[in-house]
């Protein structure tokens, strides 16, 4: 047999790479690798802008051509940290090295022994990952859940006054609206969301084990903790004053845990909606030229949710183990993280299919009113506790004498189907005020949906009535 020409052995790489390459410009070995070269680039801006150890600022030209090293950063950069690395065995090391070479084709040998000063390999590794992973997210995972999010909302107010059968453990259950049964998952999600927006990206800058002992030692005038502080924040950071080699990974295991509970939101939207295609509450729009079943032609499976959910369950243990592993760290350092770390972008890769993935099974699905309205026309008996509730209200007000209206209506109902006549007999028999018998005689299953539609208006501003 030939064997193969080299192929992705990632389905993100592959199959799926259209909906999650954007992630690439950030998550991926290059992208770290540029984030590299920037730290690196910046350390030295930041040492000659201060004449540390007989340097001089660079001019603005000098500046803008090192900067550009990072702008620039393209196939020709890659090819030739890979080179490098393949020598040095050390992916940091490639990167001075690297680094150094730009110098001297810039005509900046001078400051060639700044580069990398007094740093060890995660002072610019953990710089590095928190700049790719503030990008990504910010530029990448935010918009694209957001957006999904603005367009649940917008289900939500389409559908806030369709009526709708709940069911609670599977039973029919006291009527909702499908607009306010979104809702509840767009306020769930925008709550992780800003929850996320807080969460900060810290770094930290001070050597070998986190004491500035090099610093130090190279000129024990300097205050080195508020020179990398001034540093860290000055990549828009947030400085980790107390850490050992490595910075303590607790704000990524923060991020991953929110972006996973975000997860486990869609999941269950994903299950909910799945569970209302099932049962006829949504019709799928048949998409011209696919193919369903490959024995049974009719069918047209939810197959955009039903990825989605393996997605996400493929996201959601990713993101556990990273926030798990990461905490971790034997003594002053292990390399626990390091190949850990690299499969942030897996991560977010699935959590990133998984959005899409329900994006457009939502522009594939549409309300079937029809079969809502009949479910709550076969379903009478859900009145059940409008009517002892009301009968409570009644015995109270000293206006009835009936006892237990609970176990009443469980004889009632319980176990039973109970239709419209049956229902408004019974209530024409109760011992209750004309009022209260006029409201419970004009209700249905349909109207009995209390508040629900103008609940949903608590996604923009409270109710005013």
């Amino acid at each position: 047999m030939t064997p193969l020409p080299p192929q992705p052995l990632s389905p993100l790489d592959g199959r799926y790479r259209a909906a999650v390459s954007d992630l690439g410009e950030q998550l991926s070995e290059a992208g770290l690798n540029r984030a590299r070269v920037q730290v690196e680039v910046e350390w030295l801006v930041f040492l000659t802008d201060r004449s540390l150890f007989g340097s001089s600022p660079l001019s603005d030209e000098q500046k803008a051509a090192l900067r550009a090293v990072v702008t620039d950063f393209g196939q020709e950069a890659i090819d030739a940290l890979a080179r490098e690395e393949a020598v040095t065995r050390h992916d940091v090391k490639a990167v001075e090295y690297y680094v150094r070479a730009q110098l001297s084709r810039l005509g900046l040998d001078s400051i060639a022994e700044l580069t990398h000063f007094a740093c060890t390999s995660e002072d610019v590794n953990n710089l590095s990952y928190a700049l790719t992973v503030r990008a990504a997210v910010a530029d990448t995972w935010l918009p694209r859940i957001r957006t999904l999010i603005d367009t649940l909302e917008q289900r939500a107010l389409d559908y806030r006054d369709t009526p709708m059968l709940a069911l609670t453990h599977g039973q029919p259950a006291t009527p909702t609206t499908m607009g306010k049964e979104l809702a509840v998952f767009v306020h769930r999600l925008r709550r992780v969301l800003a929850r996320i927006d807080r969460v900060e990206y810290l770094g930290k800058f001070s050597g070998a084990t986190g004491t500035f002992a090099a610093h130090q030692v190279a000129d024990p005038g300097q205050d080195w903790p508020a020179l990398s502080e001034e540093f860290v924040t000055g990549l828009g950071l947030v400085w980790n004053p107390l850490t050992t080699q490595i910075e303590s990974h607790d704000w990524q295991a923060e991020l991953y845990q929110a972006v996973n509970h975000a997860g486990r939101i869609l999941h269950n939207l994903c299950t909910d909606v799945w569970t209302y295609i099932s049962m006829g509450y949504f019709t799928q729009t048949p998409v011209k030229g696919a193919t369903g079943s490959s024995t049974m032609p009719h069918k047209i499976n939810p197959i955009r949710f039903e990825n989605a959910e393996a997605n996400l369950e493929l996201a959601g243990a990713l993101l556990e183990s990273l926030a798990q592993t990461l905490v971790t760290s034997r003594l002053q350092r292990d390399l626990t993280d390091s190949t850990t770390q690299r499969n942030i972008g897996v991560a977010f890769g699935h959590s990133l299919l998984a959005i899409d993935n329900i994006q457009r099974g939502l522009a594939e699905i549409n309300l079937n009113e029809a079969k809502l309205a009949a479910d709550l026309d076969s379903n009478w008996e859900v009145l059940a506790e409008a009517i002892q509730t009301v009968v409570r209200a009644e015995v109270t007000a000293g206006r009835s004498q009936i006892k237990d209206p609970y176990a009443l209506l469980k004889e009632l109902t319980r176990g039973n189907r109970v239709d419209h006549a049956q229902l408004l007999a019974f209530v024409e028999g109760l011992d209750i005020g004309a009022a209260a018998k006029e409201r419970l005689a004009a209700l249905t299953p349909a109207t009995y949906t209390g508040l629900a539609s103008g609940l949903v208006d608590y996604l923009k501003t409270p109710p005013t009535a």
